[in-house]
């Protein structure tokens, strides 16, 4: 048995089956990287087929090859650099005609190509019927109808895949007809591209010249770059002509390639390929729904409703479970103050680990919640008619419809993770449009911030709590929007792009997907809080502790327990009471005399123009490591300082009562919080996506503003 290695590639529409389908075929053998310079995932991996040793390459999704977009370039350039054996063309049978646009443009190319003509269990539930034979004879290619979820004629389109990769076939350029204007002008830009063999080691010389007359920069750079002289005549050829088009009928060059592309698929289709059973202008169900929740007036409405709905559900199911977690790490520390010996170690036990961590995980069940709430959203198909909706008022504030998924995946519905979100803007086509969206993505609400936001909505404005949250997610939206559009103003000018979208059908989300997603975000939080936060929890509370308070303060503390113990001999209950009085004095002037405790004092006299004392410079401080934090930091804070005895219940509870804090300064803290610098793992991912100077103006610039913002809500709130 043969044993030749053979390398395919696989390549489609975005949410054609092709990732499904690549995972189907590789397994665990694949390993994901990044092409040389550029930030798009680059999969490959390898299988065992018949005897042949396959290495295969997941493409980006692209709905064409013209270089509007990085996937695009990215697709074009590996199929011409690397010339795989055989590029297997995956194609939404349910839309097929759409697809095929794609197909016709690799047909020019010449590569050796077999259609996956995928997801025909959704085409025939549509009532379409393709004979996939004479799709074949047509086309001249091999077409093979698959269902890549299930596995269905998997095999026998790999082996047909090996069969067109080693067959040594050369790659053949199909020749479309765009009419006669442009069929004779191709002529002759064709003829003088042969001549000189004008970029011929990549590109056929017709597919070449019809690049040029699409005004494909990335094309008319590497003519530039290979050939000057002949790029410049070339270019002004296409010049004259789209000068002529535009007098004669009002239309670029482009835009008849396009017509004539879908011309020849509809003509393909028309002779017997496709059939509908049922009428062709029913709306499907999708649609029909669609009509409704996608209407004008209607849809944001609705948008708003679901949105605030998802707030109710998450705190009115979430209350009691969250109060029974608070009672089970408050009965934890119980357990830890009686059992074990005063010192260092049960300090850093209670205060560190118990008030800090515990903190964080007091919020997993409202976590759970609303991560539960967000899949259904996820997975019914309906946070892409977010995007959809959104993609209007995105261009009033100079950015892209595409920049709706980032922010949505970094807490746009509070509970995603700006990481994803910086690296979901890798979709958007301009670079400046792109840099505006990853900027300004931190200002969502993440995970890391939902439980401040719950700890501080909660304790101070615990009646209207699904409100509150509903209003700040949409103060996030806004500012984040209004930042976008000062930094198109200013240093990221340029024109907007148009915005392409596919509308994926509704679904049913299944229970099992359902619980797999929730507990998969989940688990990151949890495991987050295990390991990172509580790292950071113990840090900081040895920065809370140490160097501790001088012998001298020592001294006078202890003096004044004598003191007590002396005159208040006879009254054991004042007794107990005045000594946890000076124990709690000595903890406040330890903590204050801290390493923490100095840094955050430095910083009172600017931070308390925003209501901030020296406490709760020290939490603010922590968040720059992650948002948690400041959460366990203020545990740490409250259990460590000034606080009366009878206020040491929930962290909410000592807010609540201490009286450095209220309702503005609240609404202040609340404000800073969801503006400042990203955390810690977000600027480096920003500046792996751009640089480190995109990734300081990150950090710098959102600080400023969070501090100005926070300093005009509570001055203002302070008027009244």
């Amino acid at each position: 048995m043969s044993t030749k290695s053979i390398t395919m590639a696989l390549a489609g529409n975005p949410n054609a089956g092709k990732t499904t389908l690549f995972n189907n075929l590789t397994g665990a053998r694949q390993h994901v990287g990044n092409y040389p310079g550029i930030t798009v995932d680059h999969k490959e991996g390898h299988f065992k087929h018949d005897g042949h040793r396959v290495s295969i390459t997941d493409l980006p999704g692209t709905y064409s090859l013209t270089a509007y977009s990085v996937e695009e370039i990215v697709t074009r350039d590996f199929l011409t650099s690397q010339k795989p054996d055989v590029v297997i063309n995956i194609v939404d049978a349910s839309n097929i005609e759409r697809n095929l646009y794609l197909t016709t443009q690799f047909l020019e190319m010449g590569v050796p190509m077999i259609i996956a003509l995928n997801m025909m269990d959704v085409a025939k539930d549509r009532g379409l019927e393709i004979r996939t034979e004479k799709l074949s004879e047509l086309l001249g290619i091999p077409v093979v109808p698959i269902i890549a979820r299930s596995g269905k004629g998997t095999d026998e389109l790999i082996t047909q895949a090996i069969g067109v990769a080693t067959s040594s076939r050369v790659w053949e350029p199909r020749d479309i007809s765009y009419g006669e204007d442009l069929d004779e002008t191709l002529m002759d830009i064709t003829a003088t591209i042969e001549e000189v063999s004008f970029l011929s080691s990549d590109y056929p010389s017709r597919y070449a010249a019809i690049k040029y007359l699409e005004h494909d920069d990335e094309m008319l750079r590497k003519g530039q770059a290979a050939n000057p002289e002949l790029a410049s005549k070339l270019e002004q050829s296409v010049t004259e002509i789209s000068d002529h088009l535009q007098k004669t009928m009002e239309v670029y060059p482009e835009a008849i390639i396009a017509d004539h592309r879908y011309g020849f698929i509809k003509g393909i289709l028309r002779q017997g390929v496709l059939t509908h059973k049922f009428d062709t202008d029913r709306l499907y169900t999708s649609d029909k729904i669609d009509k409704v929740l996608t209407n004008r007036l209607l849809g944001p409405v609705i948008m708003l409703l679901i949105l605030f709905g998802l707030y109710q559900f998450t705190f009115t199911w979430s209350e009691l479970p969250v109060a029974w977690m608070a009672s089970l790490f408050g009965w934890l520390g119980g357990v830890v103050e009686t059992n074990l010996a005063d010192g260092m170690f049960k300090s850093m036990i209670i205060s560190g680990v118990i008030d800090g961590v515990g903190g964080v995980l007091g919020f997993v069940p409202l976590i759970m919640f609303m991560f539960f709430g967000i899949a259904v959203l996820e997975d019914s198909g309906y946070l892409a008619r977010v995007a959809f909706m959104m993609d209007r008022v995105f261009h009033l504030f100079g950015l892209h419809g595409s920049s709706v998924m980032p922010f949505i995946v970094s807490g746009g519905i509070a509970g995603g993770c700006a990481v994803p979100g910086v690296m979901a803007t890798r979709t958007l086509r301009s670079p400046k449009e792109r840099m505006a969206t990853l900027l300004t993505v931190p200002f969502m609400n993440c995970g890391a911030k939902v439980p401040v936001l719950v700890l501080l909505i909660g304790a101070f404005f615990a009646d209207h709590k699904a409100l509150y949250m509903f209003l700040f997610t949409m103060l996030a939206w806004f500012v984040a929007l209004v930042a976008a559009k000062f930094l198109r103003m200013t240093v990221l000018r340029g024109e907007a792009t148009p915005f392409v979208m596919e509308l994926p059908p509704y679904r049913f989300p299944t229970l099992r997907g359902l619980f797999i997603h929730t507990w998969e975000r989940t688990w990151q939080y949890i495991k987050k809080a295990g390991t990172v936060i509580l790292g950071i929890s113990i840090l900081l509370w040895a920065l809370m502790t140490f160097p501790g308070l001088p012998q001298s303060e020592l001294d006078q503390f202890e003096e004044r327990r004598v003191q007590l113990q002396t005159t208040l001999t006879e009254k054991p209950g004042q007794l107990q009471a005045a000594l946890l009085v000076v124990e709690q004095e000595e903890s406040g002037a330890t903590l204050k005399n801290s390493i923490a405790g100095k840094v955050g004092s430095f910083f009172e006299p600017v931070s308390s123009y925003a209501g901030f004392d020296w406490r709760t410079n020290i939490a603010m401080l922590g968040g720059f490591a992650a948002k948690e934090v400041i959460i366990s930091t203020l545990g740490t804070v409250y259990s460590m300082g000034e606080v009366d005895a009878e206020n040491s219940g929930s962290l909410g509870d000592r807010l609540v009562n201490d009286p450095s804090w209220n309702a503005v300064v609240a609404v202040s803290a609340l404000v800073f919080i969801m503006f400042y610098a990203p955390c810690f793992v977000t600027v480096v991912c920003i500046a792996k996506e751009s640089s480190w100077k995109w990734a300081f103006f990150s950090m710098t610039f959102n600080t400023f503003f969070a501090f100005l913002a926070s300093v005009a809500v509570f001055q203002i709130g302070g008027l009244f």
